[in-house]
């Protein structure tokens, strides 16, 4: 049994966003880890040019400042008609949830092809900046012609699921944690985090 295995009891949330660290405390219930938030004097710029990046960056650099395992993500929307926007963009596309989303939509106007789709890169560092595992997840969708639903955050209200014909901010957070672009990531990783802490999890 390795010495990875049996030091990974813990592991910091590189992210101060509240909604973003309670979905990773429930997809990964129940596997003998101690989730916490990151420092919020901890504050990590993202200047990579995709998700995966991003997310191996905010991984490496949140392990090394806690010196503790870090578990991060880069997600956002990417918007066909708009090239990808607003794509590594999306939390900074504006100042607040509302605007981005407003911006969206202006930016979309009246165009008939609306697909888009959420994407989610997660990596997880060792306490030395090592990234030990990564996964990218992607949800399909479109964007809606105005918001709807009050659940979730971030684009939820816009990003319209076809088959159910239901945005993310209408459906319940049970069915969201079954699809979602966040979910589909954590589900590769999981199997990659449980082998990292197969000393303290039991099934």
């Amino acid at each position: 049994m390795s010495d990875v295995s049996t030091q990974l009891k813990k592991l910091v949330i590189a992210s101060g966003n509240a909604g973003k660290i309670e979905e990773f405390r429930d997809y990964l219930a129940n596997l003998g880890v101690i989730l916490i938030a990151k420092p919020d004097s901890i504050d990590v710029e993202e200047i990579g040019v995709t998700f995966i990046e991003n997310a191996h960056l905010k991984a490496s650099q949140v392990a090394i400042a806690t010196g503790e395992w870090a578990i991060a993500d880069d997600s956002g929307l990417e918007v066909i008609a708009l090239n990808g926007a607003p794509g590594v963009l999306s939390a900074r596309y504006a100042d607040t949830d509302r605007d981005r989303i407003d911006r969206v939509l202006q930016e979309l106007g009246n165009q008939s092809n609306r697909e888009a789709q959420f994407v989610c890169a997660i990596a997880i560092a060792s306490p030395d900046g090592a990234i030990a595992a990564d996964a990218i997840g992607i949800c399909k969708g479109a964007i809606a012609d105005a918001p709807r639903g009050n659940s979730g955050f971030g684009y939820d209200p816009i990003f319209l699921v076809p088959d159910l014909q239901q945005t993310f901010g209408e459906i319940s957070p049970e069915v969201k944690s079954q699809i979602s672009h966040r979910a589909n990531a954590l589900s590769i990783l999981r199997s990659k985090l449980e082998s990292l802490v197969a000393p303290h999890y039991s099934a």
